[in-house]
């Protein structure tokens, strides 16, 4: 199984050190176990030249057929170990950078109260990385914000959470309730990066106010950045509720304003494989953290939502 896996990660990187990093193996050893797999097969599978590896012919072949091999067995290596003990084991979470620094001490003291044998590990990447690493079993569970429209993928909501709008001390829309929507339209609004998704529902926000292709000038890598900035009187910003305790408190040269109703919100789900094995632990878990969430200014979904 190492030879196949050994396989499977250079035909994904066409590269032997990438390839070793990315599955935890030594170079040499990398190189071995490929070498040994074509002498098991008869076959050439990696042509290898002094700048760059190319897959050969019957290695682009074999390693559709590798990779659906590592599947199976990584499926059933998981159905296995959800069959032994519920809540035990190794549990990879992924978590967007907009949500992870403001529901993981939550998340964190349940599963440590509730689930005490079960081996949680968190990464946080941005939304894209996140599905990539749960079709291709590197990530067990997701959190992050839905409707993804994946297909294989199953959607347990959590919550919504409002929108709240974060302005210098000297703007006129500091400080106000009730701000229409369609404010946005002459707003300087600063976001994030290209790839977050809360940039996307800014933006998504926005249109539907009826602000469109507005110039882009300043953005920022995360959410504690963006506030700075903020801060600084070089625009404004829109933050989810959970994020303002934390986000708020580093200046004291902010003031908040909240929407009319409806205000523009997103909504947080967790995210896993629709043929996973563990569906009744994760199900278990998402009505947990909606009782758990309970304290935090967002509104719990039923799980029918």
């Amino acid at each position: 199984m190492s030879q196949l896996r050994a396989f499977a990660a250079v035909a994904e990187h066409l590269h032997f050190r990438d390839a070793a990093a990315d599955i935890g193996m030594s170079q040499p050893a990398l190189s071995s176990a490929v070498s040994t797999l074509e002498e098991t097969l008869g076959v050439t599978l990696v042509e290898r030249t002094t700048r760059k590896v190319l897959l050969s012919p019957a290695g682009e072949r074999l390693a559709v057929r590798a990779r659906a091999v590592l599947e199976e067995v990584g499926a059933l290596l998981e159905e296995a170990e959800a069959v032994r003990a519920p809540f035990t084991g190794v549990l990879r979470l992924g978590v967007i950078p907009t949500v992870a620094p403001y529901l993981l001490p939550t998340v964190l003291r349940l599963v440590h109260g509730r689930y005490p044998d079960l081996d949680l590990q968190v990464h946080e990447e941005q939304t894209a990385s996140l599905l990539d690493g749960l079709a291709g079993g590197r990530l067990d569970l997701l959190l992050l914000a839905v409707p993804l429209g994946m297909p294989g993928v199953a959607e347990l909501p959590l919550f919504d959470e409002d929108f709240v709008l974060v302005t210098p001390l000297d703007h006129g829309l500091g400080g106000r309730e009730g701000i229409p929507r369609e404010a946005l339209r002459e707003l300087n609004l600063l976001l994030l990066d290209e790839g977050h998704c809360l940039r996307d529902q800014a933006l998504d926000i926005c249109r539907e106010a009826g602000r469109e292709n507005a110039p882009v000038t300043t953005t920022a890598a995360g959410l504690s950045t963006l506030v700075q900035l903020v801060a600084g009187g070089l625009g404004c910003t829109l933050l989810p509720r959970t994020a303002l305790k934390v986000e708020i408190s580093r200046s004291s040269q902010l003031l908040t304003g909240s929407f009319a109703e409806p205000a523009p919100s997103r909504r947080i789900a967790l995210a896993m494989r629709g043929s996973t094995a563990r569906a009744a632990e994760y199900r278990e878990l998402a009505a947990a953290l909606r009782t758990s969430l309970r304290a935090l200014p967002v509104r719990v979904l039923d799980p029918a939502a």
